[in-house]
């Protein structure tokens, strides 16, 4: 095991908390997808999420983000509480695929992208709006690694450089 397996396995329960908080009291995530051509490309979407496995966003299809996910579903995205002062830096960084999720799906996943009541505001779209003719679509990035952002000074979980520790969402 390394030492950053054996910080994350002692340290579990209060970076999963962390972790949740951080995803619980902010509403945006920078997105990460890759252009044809492999080149990087990053957005900042408004997110909610389900039961921290699956955070969905409404987009156009036209974005460049949404197109770039047509064609390679990978993606990467970090949500980070930028209110803090920087000796207090929290970030949860996710790792998964993402993609528009299919009509036929709709009724379900609409239904747990806004059943969360503490969305920030964020209204829940009808199916018309994210189907058919309508000019959104749904998209949900299914988590498959989250790490935690571990401050190298931090007194408890600190290894001397800014590192990341893997976390159970």
């Amino acid at each position: 095991m390394t030492d950053k397996e054996a910080l994350a396995h002692t340290y579990a329960a209060e970076l999963t908390a962390m972790a949740r908080d951080v995803v619980d009291v902010n509403r945006y995530y920078v997105l990460g997808t890759a252009h044809a051509d492999g080149q990087p490309r990053v957005s900042p979407v408004y997110f909610t999420h389900h039961e921290y496995r699956a955070f969905y966003w409404v987009s156009s299809p036209d974005s460049q983000h949404s197109r770039n996910l047509a064609a390679d579903p990978r993606v990467n995205a970090v949500v980070f509480d930028s209110s803090v002062p920087s000796p207090q830096t929290r970030a949860v960084y996710l790792t998964g695929r993402a993609a528009e999720v299919p009509e036929a799906d709709l009724p379900v996943e609409i239904g747990r992208a806004f059943a969360r009541e503490d969305t920030g505001g964020a209204r829940a779209f009808s199916l018309e709006e994210l189907s058919g003719e309508g000019d959104l679509r749904l998209y949900r990035l299914d988590v498959e690694t989250a790490e935690v952002h571990a401050r190298g000074g931090d007194p408890e979980w600190g290894m001397g450089i800014d590192t990341r520790l893997p976390v159970t969402l």
